[in-house]
């Protein structure tokens, strides 16, 4: 506990030291910086400890808050979240650095600094908080703090209204919380986790009632499909590092508040689990379906958080189906490989956002259109992300596809192991996650190319610089951290036997089993690793036997290619965006389509809004708006008028305290 006290007080030292600092940006980003890495390094040897040892320490102090106490609890399930968010934190501190150097607004750093680490230091507080008081204020800190995240450039509308988009959104989910939290603090009497025992004797049309409401408060944070609508606007918004940070690990706040809340509650139905599988998979197709569509290269990659998080539920759905049906191999299944797909996708798409942000840093712009020809200009950050490409769309020998094996496995045998509904629901949901990693392998393939490879598109493409060493480093680790569970996935399941334990009690029994094939896996990988290098090796050599062609066979009367000879990311989606779509869920467009063997020049461009949130939420928030402003004559404006609801609302708590003292609706 030492460990993790350390750092908590280390970040918010940090975060302090560079707010008083803030007229000096040099040395405030020297202090946030130096409290972030080493905050993050205590966080990481105490989840590390956590995982290997299962000491599960305690530790509290008293709390002048009504039910509140500060109360804190390292154990496996806190520990195996706590590990990927200090090592993202780390990682993007040191990009931070190189990403803000030549920032043009320098006084913005030091609050920019307190922030990060503040962000940093509340995730650590919610996911060990053994109170829900103080869960809940972490709660809300780690909101805050993530929008003024997000709002950093809040000189830019589209920046304002994302942030404002996401700080309702996160507050509507609270409200469902708090309503969560108070009905089970009252039903148990205190507002300590530990004391929550009288749960488990709930019904299970109460206890699914109950998990239903918290559910929904923490998909909202999650991102799942169809409330995800908050995420494909405020991840382009933020600065990369934060983008990182917040699809890496904000978003799994959500999933670690649901599988906590989950064991509060063991009599839940069976059918919510039904229920996440076919939201999971819904939010995966339409996702990476929506990430295809992306011009915007890290608006692309938010609509792949979006898909990710439905793989992620897809996992636990079957682990939750499966735990509730007495059937431990299959949620072992289900439950490791949506815990390992958890650390796969902090991996990968930190990766995936850092280097878009060096891509907008050399480039100055997000649009694909506007870049090409990156792969030459910027070299390290090119072939880095072509390597998150592979490890994004599960190719081997990337750690994507241990996880989805997994989650294959598992569904492939509930299909087979239960009949009717039951066994057809995860046999479609195979297909569903078969298209899914199709439609991945295009979106990605699109990215890399239309972004990396044939010529520039634009000046700023053209004139485009590489990363310096302190964003290229933090790339590069994650790369081989993908890469080195790719190839020893056994390795990083280790780690999860004791979360498993948590979530399946008779885990440790069955885990070898379920988890034989495992390093197959990382074994073929290894093999493709040693085949494609013999292959590069062999193709150096033969190309430098070889005599060079001075000029090309088939010219076709052009002497150099040109942008104008290859796709763009709008005609690259074309197919998906006419043909595969409903009618619903396609991007409006605004111009001309091109028709006819010789078209004439026109302009056709999409509009970026969700469609979830276009046409389903908007509709209903105006809706309510309209209700609302009938409300409007109670602003008088006059302060006698707002005593008198003082007064009045006064009054009315009095009565309903005097009814409930006599006896009064069985209180």
């Amino acid at each position: 506990m030492t460990l993790l006290l350390g750092s908590l007080l280390l970040f918010a030292a940090g975060g302090l030291l560079a707010l008083v600092t803030s007229g000096r940006p040099r040395l405030a980003s020297i202090l946030g910086c130096a409290g972030a890495l080493a905050g993050a390094l205590l966080g990481i040897l105490a989840a590390v400890t956590e995982l290997t040892a299962g000491d599960s320490p305690f530790w509290t102090l008293a709390w002048s808050v009504p039910g509140g106490r500060l109360a804190l609890h390292l154990d496996p399930l806190a520990a195996f979240f706590l590990l990927p968010t200090c090592l993202l934190a780390l990682l993007c501190a040191v990009y931070a650095v190189g990403y803000l150097r030549d920032y043009p607004r320098p006084g913005a750093l030091g609050p920019h600094w307190f922030f990060f680490n503040l962000l940093v230091a509340a995730i650590i507080l919610v996911v060990t908080a053994a109170n829900a008081v103080l869960f809940l204020a972490a709660w809300e800190i780690m909101t805050l703090a993530s929008f003024f995240l997000v709002a950093f450039e809040h000189r830019q509308p589209e920046v304002r209204k994302a942030a404002w988009l996401y700080l309702v959104l996160a507050h509507l989910a609270l409200m469902l919380l708090l309503a969560f939290f108070v009905t089970a603090g009252v039903r148990c009497g205190s507002f300590d986790f530990a004391d929550f025992g009288p749960l488990a004797q709930l019904s299970p049309v109460m206890a699914t009632l109950l998990f239903a409401l918290a559910a929904a408060g923490f998909s909202v944070k999650a991102g799942l499909f169809p409330l995800h609508v908050w995420l494909p606007d405020a991840h382009p918004a933020a600065p990369s590092h934060v983008s990182a940070l917040m699809s890496g690990v904000v978003v799994k706040t959500g999933i670690y508040g649901i599988l906590r809340v989950g064991g509060l509650l063991p009599s839940v139905s069976p059918n919510a689990g039904v229920v996440f599988m076919l939201l999971g998979g819904a939010g995966a197709l339409y996702g990476i379906a929506m990430a295809i569509l992306q011009r915007d290269v890290k608006r692309c990659l938010a609509y792949s958080t979006v898909e990710n998080i439905g793989i992620i539920f897809l996992g636990l759905g079957l682990g939750l189906f499966a735990s509730r049906h007495d059937q431990p191999l299959l949620a072992v299944l289900g439950f490791a490989g949506a815990l390992l797909h958890i650390w796969n996708h902090t991996l990968f798409k930190g990766l995936m956002f850092l280097g878009a942000g060096s891509l907008l840093h050399g480039t100055g712009t997000r649009d694909m259109n506007q870049m090409g020809g990156l792969l030459k200009r910027m070299p390290w950050t090119g072939s880095l992300l072509i390597g998150g490409c592979l490890a994004i769309a599960a190719l081997p020998p990337f750690n994507g596809l241990a996880s989805e094996w997994l989650l294959y496995l598992g569904l492939l045998k509930a299909g087979l192991v239960n009949g009717g509904f039951g066994g057809l629901v995860p046999l479609l949901l195979v297909g569903v996650l078969g298209l899914t990693g199709a439609l991945a392998l295009v979106a990605f393939t699109r990215l890399a190319g239309i972004a990396l490879c044939g010529e520039p598109r634009s000046a700023s493409a053209h004139h485009a610089h590489e990363s310096g060493p302190k964003m290229i480093v933090p790339m590069l680790i994650l790369l081989l951290t993908c890469l080195a569970i790719g190839l020893r996935p056994q390795w990083a399941v280790g780690l999860l036997a004791a979360p498993l334990g948590q979530l399946v009690p008779v885990a440790p029994e069955v885990l070898a089993t379920a988890l034989a094939s495992l390093s197959q896996v990382g074994h073929w990988g290894a093999l493709l690793v040693l085949a494609l290098a013999a292959t590069t090796l062999g193709l150096i050599l033969l190309l430098r036997c070889r005599p060079q062609s001075r000029t090309s066979t088939w010219g076709c009367g052009f002497s150099f290619p040109s942008a104008r000879m290859a796709y763009t990311g709008d005609g690259f989606a074309e197919l998906t965006q006419s043909h595969l779509l409903p009618a619903g869920l396609r991007l409006a467009a605004a111009g001309e389509a091109v028709t006819g063997l010789f078209p004439r020049v026109v302009k056709l461009a999409h509009h970026g809004l969700d469609p979830v949130l276009g046409r389903w939420f908007l509709p209903g928030f105006e809706r309510v708006a309209d209700r609302c402003v009938r409300l409007r004559w109670l602003q008088q404006g006059r302060l006698p008028v707002y005593l008198l609801y003082v007064f009045l609302a006064c009054a009315v708590l009095m009565a309903w305290s005097v009814l409930a003292e006599l006896g009064w609706g069985g209180g």
